[in-house]
């Protein structure tokens, strides 16, 4: 399993390490239980809010890679019966994405976990033809939030910042 150690499969939740103006653990918590339920996800998910050097330490443990990243998931084992994954985020890179884009910050922390949830419910991007970006713009549009991480970068496949882990 990957960074459970930091995450406990039986008792599910949101990780706050670094705040996010405009966004309360309880607020990030309503916000993952819905997405979750729009996504049909089966499961419950733990959410990490944390900063470039942790995500970057992850991003090199589980991908080989050390440059930090928006998001990573780590769906759970199929044999972990009620428990979809593990959701981490980067505040700092969350911040200045959204600086750049012009919106605000625990908007694109909404944003990637919803891409996360996305993830864990089984899409990737790099090798769906499509698929996730669709329902990536169709819940983001549901959920009210701006622009989908996909979408937004006008790239699809491999070109994605975002990382899902798998085993």
């Amino acid at each position: 399993m990957p960074p459970s150690s930091f995450l406990n499969a039986m008792q599910p939740g949101i990780i706050v390490k670094r705040k996010v103006r405009g966004l309360t653990r309880s607020a990030l918590a309503e916000f993952v239980a819905k997405a979750a339920r729009v996504a049909r996800l089966r499961g419950t998910v733990t959410l990490m809010v944390t900063d470039d050097r942790e995500i970057r330490a992850l991003n090199l443990q589980f991908k080989g890679s050390g440059r930090p990243t928006d998001v990573l998931s780590f769906p759970a084992p199929v044999f972990v019966q009620g428990f979809a994954g593990d959701i981490v985020i980067s505040a700092q890179y969350a911040a200045r994405t959204a600086h750049r884009l012009g919106h605000r910050v625990s908007d694109e922390v909404r944003i990637l976990a919803l891409h996360g949830i996305l993830h864990l419910a089984g899409y990737d991007h790099e090798s769906d033809n499509g698929e996730m970006a669709r329902h990536e713009l169709l819940m983001r549009t549901r959920l009210r939030l701006p622009t989908g991480l996909i979408e937004r970068s006008g790239r699809h496949k491999t070109e994605a910042r975002s990382t899902r882990v798998t085993k």
